[in-house]
């Protein structure tokens, strides 16, 4: 059993939690994630490391309450606990072996896992201009975490009620655009449609462009197939091959359709664990 030390409320259906897990602690780094089950009956979900604390055996996961197990999540609080909490698994960001400037666009709820890999890229040495976005402020999340390891930091919502009033892409283009700012290298998290977006942007700069995927994912350990992207070309296993793939080698389209392969079954689990808290039952 794995405690949840802290619970923090980021918005309306953003949650961040600290859980004990000292052994994950010990070994995590940028670009890992864990997979949990909130407990023995649940369905087990990937979400991205947000941050380690080797010295409390701490890791800080940040999720979205969109689907049945998130919602479920979302229901326990500091002191409880969750049945399973595997890893770190997947490969670690690699970083650039020299200093350099880097642009990091961060959207909705993948603010969450680009802000380790910017606070790496920083203590590395790495000049970092970032982008977060979301569709409202209100669901802005980590500005001012992400704006401590930034060199620069560029806000944008959909609504224009902070920031940039439109995508993330719109500034990227700007700072891609602009005279002197040479770019060594771009990494982008988010929902798919932002990622093939920035992906589209910088594929006619040429410049070099990673983003970190979230398939459908069971097992974790690529025995499943579930999490299979094509890359290049070839098949790869987000769980063990990345989960961090160059931009412009994904078969965005691909991964797409594969993403909505469950959405009725998802919804219909929503909807009968909304009912039965509404009726008072149990898991």
């Amino acid at each position: 059993m794995f405690k949840i030390v802290t619970k923090k409320v980021l918005s309306e259906v953003n949650k961040l939690m600290e859980v004990e897990a000292p052994l994950v602690a010990r070994k995590a780094e940028p670009g890992q994630f864990i997979i949990l089950r909130v407990h023995e009956n649940g369905e087990r979900i990937p979400l991205t490391i947000a941050d380690s604390d080797k010295e409390k055996g701490t890791i800080t996961i940040i999720y979205q309450e969109v689907g049945k197990t998130t919602k479920e999540l979302g229901t326990l609080e500091a002191g409880d606990h969750l049945c399973d909490f595997v890893g770190p698994l997947g490969k670690a960001m690699e970083l650039p072996s020299a200093s350099g400037r880097v642009v990091a666009v961060g959207g909705g709820v993948g603010i969450a896992p680009v802000y380790p890999k910017v606070k790496a890229l920083h203590n590395a040495g790495m000049e970092v201009i970032s982008i977060i976005g979301a569709q409202t402020a209100d669901l802005l999340i980590l500005e001012d975490e992400m704006r401590a390891v930034s060199k620069e930091l560029h806000v944008c919502t959909d609504d224009g009620t902070k920031g940039h009033h439109g995508f993330v892409t719109d500034v990227l283009k700007n700072i891609l655009e602009e005279k002197g700012k040479e770019i060594d290298e771009i990494v982008a998290v988010g929902p798919l449609p932002m990622m093939q977006a920035v992906s589209n942007l910088t594929k006619s700069y040429d410049v070099k462009t990673l983003v970190s995927l979230n398939p459908i994912m069971v097992d974790g350990t690529g025995m499943c197939g579930c999490c299979r992207v094509t890359v290049g070309g070839e098949t790869k296993f987000s769980c063990v091959d990345g989960p961090v793939f160059d931009a412009h080698q994904v078969d965005f389209e691909e991964l797409t359709r594969r993403s909505h392969t469950y959405l009725e079954e998802e919804k219909i689990a929503l909807e009968n664990f909304e009912q039965e808290r509404i009726s008072g039952g149990g898991n």
